[in-house]
């Protein structure tokens, strides 16, 4: 435990403050151990270290192949059982830190939807319209695809890692609700909501990079897919929560609820997460070596690496993100059609108030209860996706003519559902049909999101692997895009409210409310009419396609 328990910012502060003499490192206790770790060029020197006989046994099964460059030594891991190694952590410490990515995953989507039942209250609070309102959802989104760009290249780097980009941004995510929910103005809270976005992105856009730091492709399907699942459900229980605080405190509530759920998560972080990138572990440790043993021909592979680069290089490195995304066209094709399921998915959060709350008549509180349905959806989806990947993945791994795309059959399954859940949602949804039928109708949105989308993230991190951070960054920025897009798809729909209700002003106020009234509920139909349009997309390309393409 006290391997992985080093890495983590409570260990680094521990190490500090003691000045290195709690939770030291192999090497820094017998730095003779250095020897197991490097690969010199030749033959063997024929001299042994001076090691206990467990480091002596090691040293005699290690069979190293020949990496060295003159004199250079190459900083490796100690053995295959090497514990620092992500890929031997414990099963423990492995499901530990899945599982504190999925609830930055969790609390992040929580976020970015939780703030949507307060629109109404903001709009009261900043005499703001609709659209103006909707904003503070959309800016969040572009926010956190951005930043996800650059977050992600930086977090490839070993001399940064993964853990200080997780742990520092997250918090700097937690500060920067104090601003934006005492904003005085709506410029105020859109600039502050967007930092927001921009500053704790990592935990979408690094998640699946650390998850497949630890795992063998085989398994690897598993942790993306309970990733995935978490992040289907952060939409959903955002305004479910966000419902009953803006119905009982207003929109700053909401807010509020996100600092408490983002500082949850930061001390968590604090005291249980480790660095999980093999390059920055490595260099760490060439690094101790060099101050242990004042031999500075001591390099990590990473280091030898970056002898050589250029300013081009560098720049290449901070655009990769963008490069792999628009560059190649299988990611460019799967990050269009995974983006445009968040953009649905997005749309529900207009959707379901003007549906539910001017047809059904149902208050903050009850529309939020109405995103169970895509809930429940995705709990019936998670088992067949497992069971996919146990029965039908995991025994092709091991095959010599395994192709990444045998990843993608089951999405046919989210093709069909996804088609059948909007046209159901949007011709069910009337007051002369039962609120229970146009929910029914959106779980089917659950299991077409959890079929789809783990499969493309699997796929793309497998053909991806040493880029994985950056491809998945690029798939988010297509997801934020899309999803910071439709909610605004609203005002096409609403736009004749505004004009419809001062045409009536002079009828008086009964004439106003009324006014008021039928124009959310064509809105409401104009609404459904986008998802109509939506489904036909989607049906069509599934009729046309007759074969799954080769990838």
């Amino acid at each position: 435990m006290a391997t992985q328990f080093r890495d983590t910012q409570l260990g680094r502060l521990t190490r500090f403050l003691s000045s290195r003499r709690v939770l030291q490192y192999p090497d820094e206790v017998d730095p003779s151990v250095w020897k197991l770790a490097v690969q010199q060029n030749g033959a063997s020197e024929g001299s042994k270290s001076n090691l206990d006989s467990e480091l002596e046994a090691a040293s005699e099964q290690a069979d190293y192949p020949d990496k060295g460059n003159g004199n250079i030594h190459l900083v490796e891991w100690y053995g295959a059982a090497d514990p620092e190694n992500p890929q031997n952590f414990s099963s423990s410490w492995k499901v530990l830190i899945v599982g504190q990515i999925c609830l930055m995953n969790l609390a992040f989507y929580i976020a970015s939807s939780i703030y949507t039942p307060g629109e109404l209250s903001m709009m009261g609070d900043f005499g703001v319209s609709e659209t103006v309102a909707t904003l503070g959802l959309s800016v969040f989104s572009l926010g956190y695809g951005f930043g996800g760009m650059l977050w992600s290249p930086l977090a490839e780097m070993p001399k940064i890692g993964r853990n200080d980009i997780y742990f520092f941004t997250m918090l700097g995510f937690v500060l920067l609700q104090l601003p934006t929910g005492y904003a005085v103005n709506t410029p105020m809270f859109l600039m502050f909501r967007f930092l927001a976005g921009f500053v704790g992105s990592p935990a979408l856009a690094v998640g699946g990079a650390t998850i497949a730091d630890m795992y063998q492709p085989a398994q690897l399907a598993y942790g993306i897919t309970l990733y995935a699942a978490f992040g289907i459900c952060g939409p959903v229980f955002g305004p479910m929560l966000g419902g009953f605080a803006a119905q009982a405190h207003g929109w700053r509530l909401t807010i509020w609820i996100i600092a408490w759920l983002g500082g949850f998560t930061v001390v968590v972080l604090f005291f249980l997460m480790p660095e999980t990138s093999a390059a920055t572990i490595l260099y760490q440790r060439a690094k101790r070596l060099r101050q242990a043993t004042g031999l500075e021909h001591l390099r990590s592979q990473s280091e030898i690496d970056a002898e050589n680069y250029t300013g081009k290089d560098h720049r290449a490195a901070l655009t990769r993100a963008f490069t792999v995304t628009f560059f190649e066209p299988i990611v460019f094709a799967l990050d269009l059609y995974t983006a445009l399921l968040y953009g649905v998915l997005f749309t529900w959060f207009e959707s379901f108030p003007l549906v539910f709350g001017s047809i059904y008549h149902f208050d903050l509180g009850q529309q939020g209860l109405v995103f169970l349905g895509i809930f429940v959806g995705t709990l019936v989806a998670l088992p067949l996706s497992l069971c996919w990947n146990h029965y039908r993945i995991v025994p092709r791994f091991t095959k010599p003519t395994f192709q990444p795309e045998e990843l993608l059959p089951i999405t046919f399954v989210g093709a069909i559902c996804l088609p059948i859940c909007l046209f159901w949602y949007g011709w069910s949804a009337r007051a002369s049909v039962h609120f229970m039928v146009p929910v029914v109708g959106s779980s089917l949105f659950g299991v077409a999101l959890l079929t789809l989308f783990p499969p493309v993230l699997n796929y793309l991190g497998i053909a991806y692997p040493k880029y994985v951070a950056s491809v998945f960054a690029g798939n988010g920025l297509f997801r934020a895009t899309f999803g910071a897009v439709f909610p605004l798809f609203v005002s096409l729909s609403t736009g004749l409210m505004d004009q419809t209700v001062k045409t009536d002003q002079a009828s008086g106020p009964s004439t106003v409310r009324k006014s008021r009234y039928r124009t959310r509920e064509l809105a409401a139909r104009g609404h459904l009419d986008l998802l109509h349009a939506i489904a036909l997309h989607f049906l069509e390309g599934l009729l046309s396609a007759r074969t799954l393409p080769r990838l």
